[in-house]
């Protein structure tokens, strides 16, 4: 039986946490585990996570850690002590469940059937779908999203879904070793390390990626994103800009590959 583990980083959500969902995810599921990352809550949280962890201490584990770093970061951490366990599978998924747990079971069955290396939460409005999202939202991230595409220089519908699974490999270790340089568009600096840590183009690295057109998706109500994250995804654009398509793109992989971590030239 394949082992996922999933990391779910939290940051002051004692309110919109949701025990019982995860546990349920649990009993129906044990090859499933999840790592929950407090990023330095002020309230609860801590003491929720805690009490998951005490429902289901097989399943469950809570990385605390005592200063905010900002989801990238929290992200960063819980995937790198998720990879050095006996997990086929990590990912990460946002704790306000805006996409439902009952997908991570179809998210591992493409990983396993296809034989890919990751799967990627794909919000795509068609009929018959409940993607449930505000319009400027929408719209502001469709924008987004052509811009991520060209930047990376694939096809990608959504890089911003929280919720995301790769198959345990080296190169994922490394992909996660070095912190990201930016932080509320992590998830695209994330995408682009691949090619370069695998040295391969991304037309070849992607053809083992899949988008997951989701059935369910809402914005939960106290979401921490607001407008001005979208002017700070302007500047940070300019920045992974830099580091991806200037001369800085050499020292930036010898960021992620150098210290001693060796360029991988296979998946496994």
């Amino acid at each position: 039986m394949r082992k996922t583990r999933i990391v779910v980083p939290c940051y002051n959500e004692s309110q919109r946490l949701q025990p019982q969902s995860f546990l349920a995810a649990l009993r129906t599921d044990p090859s499933l585990s999840f790592l929950f990352v407090n990023d330095g809550s002020s309230d609860d949280t801590l003491r929720v996570l805690n009490a998951i962890r005490d429902e289901n201490p097989a399943q469950v584990d809570v990385l605390d850690l005592e200063v905010n770093c900002g989801k990238a970061e929290a992200v960063r951490r819980g995937i790198l002590e998720a990879a050095e366990g006996p997990f086929d599978y990590v990912g990460y998924w946002d704790a306000d469940l805006a996409t439902p747990l009952e997908v991570i079971p179809e998210f591992c069955g493409v990983l396993e059937q296809r034989q890919v290396d990751a799967v990627l939460g794909a919000r795509v409005r068609l009929l018959g779908r409940k993607i449930k999202r505000r319009a400027l939202r929408h719209y502001l991230g469709r924008i987004f999203a052509t811009f991520a595409s060209l930047l990376l220089g694939i096809n990608i519908y959504d890089t911003q879904c929280g919720a995301k699974i790769f198959r345990n490999s080296t190169a994922l270790k490394i992909v996660f070793s070095s912190p990201f340089k930016v932080s509320w568009t992590f998830d695209v600096e994330l995408l682009a390390r691949f090619p370069l840590v695998l040295e391969a183009s991304s037309a070849e690295v992607c053809a083992n990626w899949v988008e997951f057109p989701l059935q369910e998706w809402r914005d939960v109500k106290g979401s921490k994103v607001c407008m001005a994250d979208y002017l700070k995804a302007l500047v940070e654009f300019a920045t992974l800009f830099l580091y991806l398509r200037t001369p800085a793109r050499k020292g930036y992989k010898h960021y992620l590959t150098g210290s001693g971590r060796r360029p991988v030239v296979s998946r496994a």
